[in-house]
């Protein structure tokens, strides 16, 4: 049985990992979560894989539910990838035991360190630092592709102690309150009502209601609204007029359209 990798993206920065990934371990099966439309999305490969961002320092919601809802036999192989800005936290011990639940094994988890798309905390950085960050992570997506070839059985990465102590309270103390998150988008005036951002959203989550953007309570974080939004009219907050907007340069929009 072959390689089956599922993968879950915003802005595209897992996406991009996912394919790299499965360009290394040739014939690999790429499926996005949130494209998924079966409640009991079944495993049906020898080797399963699941590349995801952090969020709030832990896993994202609906790749907990994408876990929750997996059928199939357990899978001979099992890796998982943490995209993250640099600090991965606690995020692949704690998938470790939702997969454990769920009667399935974590043979090996693995961080992957990309320009930052959370923009309430600033831009994605200076162009060099995102340049030596894709480099990077194109040497250890190497690496690791090595470790899935040859099913080596690893322990999860993980940050130091105390970020996983201190994070891990924050993240279960956010944890619910997520889906309210998006109180704090507005629209401003540059807005065209191109609808770009209804279309890119994996939680189905934003409407136009004439002709301006309306979010629903139930958000994820993930920003793609404001990110991929070409008139840059979506802002978090007041300070992310001046912040730079950022979505992996490999990635198109009809990449991240045609994963919803």
């Amino acid at each position: 049985m072959g390689t089956r990798i599922f993968y879950y993206t915003g802005t595209g920065n897992s996406l991009w990992v996912a394919r790299q990934v499965a360009g290394e371990l040739a014939g690999a099966d790429l499926r996005s979560i949130s494209a998924r439309t079966d409640l009991h999305p079944s495993i049906e490969s020898g080797t399963l894989g699941l590349v995801f961002p952090v969020y709030i320092w832990g896993v994202p919601a609906p790749v907990i539910r994408f876990v929750d809802t997996l059928t199939g036999r357990e899978p001979e192989y099992t890796f998982a990838i943490a995209v993250n800005a640099g600090q991965v936290s606690n995020t692949l011990v704690q998938l470790k035991t939702i997969l454990a639940k769920n009667s399935v094994a974590l043979s090996a988890g693995f961080e992957i360190r990309m320009p930052s798309n959370y923009i309430p905390w600033g831009g994605p950085g200076p162009r060099e630092e995102q340049s030596r960050r894709f480099e990077l992570a194109r040497l250890k997506i190497a690496r690791i592709a090595r470790s899935i070839k040859g099913r080596e059985s690893l322990p999860v990465e993980k940050g130091p102690l105390w970020q996983r102590l201190l994070f891990s309270v924050m993240y279960k103390m956010s944890f619910s309150h997520v889906p309210t998150m998006d109180r704090n988008f507005r629209v401003d005036d540059t807005c065209t009502a191109c609808g770009i951002c209804v279309r890119v959203c994996p939680a189905q989550n934003v409407t136009l209601q004439e002709g301006r953007p309306l979010w629903h309570h139930q958000c994820e974080q993930c920003f793609a609204c404001l990110q991929w939004c070409p008139a840059e009219a979506i802002q978090y907050g007041r300070k992310t007029p001046g912040y730079e907007r950022y979505h992996h340069p490999e990635i198109l929009l009809e990449d991240v359209l045609n994963s919803r």
